[in-house]
């Protein structure tokens, strides 16, 4: 399964350096979102990870 928090973030500081370079601020605060969804991702991610592990360990 590809990292799709990961792939998130990527595409967000990409997003928020063209935005930066052009001066589109709609483009930067989009690569913010971005990146902030990728965070969520990994996350939501993690917790389940470790859920799973509490309840594989019992």
């Amino acid at each position: 399964m590809a990292d799709k928090g990961g792939m998130d973030k990527i595409k967000g500081k990409a997003k928020e350096a063209a935005g930066k370079a052009t001066g589109n601020d709609r483009m930067k605060a989009e690569g913010k979102m971005d990146q902030a969804k990728g965070k969520t991702k990994d996350a939501v991610t993690g917790a389940k990870d470790s859920l799973r592990d509490k309840r594989d360990h019992r």
